[in-house]
């Protein structure tokens, strides 16, 4: 079961050579991010903190939908990570 995942370019650029666009097999979003570690060590502890939650200036949707980490990826889910806006 393989799902996409997109993060922001900030992310990529910490480490280099990671792609902004990942196709990867899970089953929750905290199993794509552990996805993500396996491939770019230290990038899951950019995503969450150590509670473990989604990190407070980032936000995680699928299908469109803000998610946490147990949120269930059906088969091609799309999940994109974004940098939190805010403003006032």
């Amino acid at each position: 079961m393989t799902v996409a995942v997109t993060i922001p370019a900030a992310l990529a650029r910490l480490f280099p050579g990671a792609p902004r666009h990942f196709e990867l097999e899970a089953g929750t979003v905290a199993e794509a991010i552990a996805a993500l570690d396996a491939l770019h060590p230290g990038m899951a502890d950019r995503i969450r903190d150590t509670t473990p939650a989604i990190r407070r200036h980032l936000n995680v949707f699928v299908a469109g939908e803000k998610a946490t980490l147990a949120t269930p990826l059906p088969p091609g889910s799309e999940v994109l990570v974004m940098t939190a806006i805010s403003g006032g």
